[in-house]
């Protein structure tokens, strides 16, 4: 299922840092979309592409708690991320760590900032700062962008009145 939206989603990759920036707007309150990235069964129905499925193996989404999280496709575990959630601060902020299951010495530290704007709307600006530039380089050529884009229109669509 394909759905559209008015908000775009904005991918930046740094120059001078490897870190890899996403933003973009949704039509609902901090509070819903915030509650979107912390409830376990909201975050499953919205992570990822439209062809990929999402089971949570563990998950406390609170300051100094941690998840596992697989996603599947056609029945099929095709990737396992695994992380701390360093500070929840709620409707406002998360910071997590990241791994890949698969490179396991790849971490990746992500700040997501949710902000209130007119209108009852909010900017959620996700950003990661990984250890190199190699590694921030193979994970925007995994498809990440691919997989952000699609999971936030699953999210509009979560989030639609």
């Amino acid at each position: 299922m394909s759905t559209t939206s008015a908000n775009d989603t904005a991918v930046t990759v740094g120059e001078d840092v490897p870190n890899v920036s996403v933003v973009r707007e949704f039509e609902a309150a901090p509070d819903r979309v915030f509650r979107a990235f912390v409830d376990p069964d909201l975050f499953t129905k919205w992570v990822g592409p439209h062809e990929v499925s999402t089971n949570i193996d563990h998950w406390n989404a609170a300051t100094g708690g941690a998840y596992r999280w697989v996603n599947l496709k056609d029945g099929e575990e095709i990737a396992t991320f695994y992380g701390s959630f360093h500070e929840v601060r709620e409707n406002e902020r998360i910071v997590q760590t990241q791994t890949f299951e698969m490179i396991p010495d790849g971490v990746l530290l992500e700040t997501i900032v949710f902000e209130a704007l007119e209108g009852g709307r909010t900017r959620v600006t996700s950003t990661s700062l990984l250890e190199s530039f190699e590694m921030r380089d193979g994970l925007v050529a995994s498809g990440m962008e691919h997989g952000v884009r699609e999971g936030y229109e699953k999210l509009d669509a979560l989030l639609a009145p």
